[in-house]
């Protein structure tokens, strides 16, 4: 085994990214086909490890693909995935797919977010629900979450509203827990120090509890009140950062009227 990590490199990150999936030495060496000694011998930089085994323990730890390539380079190692721009020639096909995807789905609200919630396309529907709304928070790069919680954005329009800022608030709080990002840190910081909007009568929670996984979004719009139920996909085993920090939002109707409403708009 070769001494060559010091603490700033590779050793220190996979023990910090070990201790944030709450996972014992031993119970990462059974997962990643390895021993315990070895991975402390990682971790403490007595053993650099391959290129092999970084990818491997960085598979199990669940660490998201931007983060495996700053421990390739931290380990000596060149970079493992690409980052392309999303309008790169290589990823036309992937435009070309979520351009149809989000047409199709239309009548109904879809977007789709890179990791920092910057919207990078989205559908008519959209359009629909942030019409209205002041131009400093439409401008792009237009941010979902600061639409959604800004107090000039969506926010007085959300029937129910402390529930869903805090459906928000707690999916973002699984995010930085998932994945380091500066950035994200600073935008839950300001989003969620955001003034709440006077509470109006009938945005009282509804009478009847939802499961969480079903947790609608209540937005009122041109005197309708509108309900959706979300939900979020992302791209199986991508190979590039910018494919794999992408996420693509779907706004079911959860309600006949909304069904009727939309489609109705729609000609």
């Amino acid at each position: 085994m070769t001494t060559v990590v010091n603490d700033t490199g590779v050793g220190p990150l996979l023990r910090d990214w070990r201790e944030r999936r709450r996972l014992s030495q031993l119970e990462l060496a059974l997962r990643a086909d390895s021993s315990a000694r070895h991975i402390s011998f990682v971790e403490t930089g007595r053993s650099r490890p391959s290129e092999e085994m970084i990818l491997r323990l960085a598979e199990h730890l669940e660490v998201p693909v931007r983060d495996r390539n700053v421990l390739l380079l931290a380990a000596g190692y060149a970079p493992r995935y690409a980052e392309s721009a999303l309008d790169a020639p290589e990823l036309e096909t992937l435009r070309e797919g979520i351009e149809r995807l989000l047409q199709g789905y239309d009548p109904y609200p879809a977007l789709v977010v890179d990791g920092s919630y910057t919207v990078v396309a989205a559908n008519r529907a959209i359009a629909l629900l942030i019409e209205g709304l002041p131009e400093h928070l439409l401008t792009p790069p237009m941010n979902v979450m600061r639409v959604t919680l800004h107090p000039e954005g969506l926010a007085p329009r959300i029937r129910n509203f402390r529930e869903w800022r805090g459906h928000l608030l707690a999916q973002m709080e699984r995010q930085i827990a998932y994945a380091r990002s500066d950035a994200l840190r600073a935008l839950y910081e300001e989003v969620a120090a955001y003034p709440l909007p006077e509470p109006r009568p009938g945005d009282e929670p509804d009478p009847e509890p939802y499961p969480y996984f079903a947790l609608p979004l209540r937005i009122e719009h041109d005197g309708r009140v509108l309900s959706f139920v979300s939900s979020i996909s992302t791209f199986n085993t991508p190979m590039d950062v910018t494919v794999a920090e992408l996420a693509i939002e779907t706004m079911l109707p959860a309600d006949p009227a909304t069904v009727e409403y939309l489609r109705s708009l729609s000609g």
